[in-house]
């Protein structure tokens, strides 16, 4: 099967006075059917919000919900009584479960925060809410894939409620990592910063790319990079 390419330029955006946000995947206003995911994993949005700007507490249930910044600090607090600043090189877990109120403010009041959110389908409903918050210094991802986040929370990754790996590189130019992709699993590559070719395929800053292919991944960088890349089973 062919590389499934989702543009930059081609996410949905919603824009109002503090946030500037890009949807990879259908979201909010924006609806595409044909962009309603990629087997479990349903959303990722590129979040900027201005200083002193960010999501009033709201309610979210039976989603596995991931935070990763690029840029600033993002101040959460939630109803299970967690409250943190997630920096860059964290990455946070939030379980919504039976359901869990949450706020996300950026936590300065002089610099915006950049910082992805993505939501994964949850192997079961109705599990208890949880949080994990890890740091990743950016040493462990340099010249490789490192597991960040993934279904049994080996190697030192966080637990989530699915059969999802998450591997998070930074690359420096004409670096590369590869990825071996197993049967009945699929993977998609999100350029968080910098360019790559990824099996001949050009990707920029936010770019996504998605295959079930057989065939394994090579990730090579064009300038300095940062690249997320999920490993999931799919139904195929």
């Amino acid at each position: 099967m062919a590389m499934v390419v989702i543009r930059s330029e081609d996410r949905g955006r919603t824009q109002i006075d503090w946030l500037d946000s890009r949807h990879t995947f259908s979201f909010g206003e924006y609806y595409d059917p044909k962009r309603m995911g990629f087997g479990p994993l349903r959303v990722i949005n590129e979040d900027r919000v201005a200083a002193g700007g960010g999501f009033p507490s709201h309610a979210h249930r039976d989603m596995e919900i991931i935070s990763y910044v690029i840029e600033g600090g993002l101040q959460h607090k939630d109803s299970m009584g967690h409250g943190s600043v997630i920096r860059p090189g964290d990455v946070q877990h939030m379980s919504a479960g039976t359901g869990v109120r949450h706020s996300e403010f950026n936590a300065s009041d002089a610099e915006p925060v950049h910082f992805l959110q993505i939501w994964v389908l949850p192997e079961r409903d109705g599990a208890a809410p949880g949080y994990d918050q890890k740091t990743f210094p950016a040493a462990e991802k340099a010249g490789r894939l490192r597991l960040v986040a993934s279904g049994d929370g080996r190697d030192g990754s966080i637990a989530i409620n699915r059969d999802v790996d998450l591997y998070a590189t930074i690359l420096e130019p004409g670096e590369a990592v590869e990825h071996r992709i197993a049967q009945g699993r699929a993977t998609w590559i999100q350029v968080v910063r910098g360019s790559v070719t990824a099996n001949g395929e050009s990707l920029g800053a936010g770019d996504g790319a998605g295959t079930v292919s057989r065939e394994d991944i090579r990730i090579e960088a064009v300038e300095k990079t940062e690249v997320l890349l999920f490993d999931m089973r799919v139904s195929v």
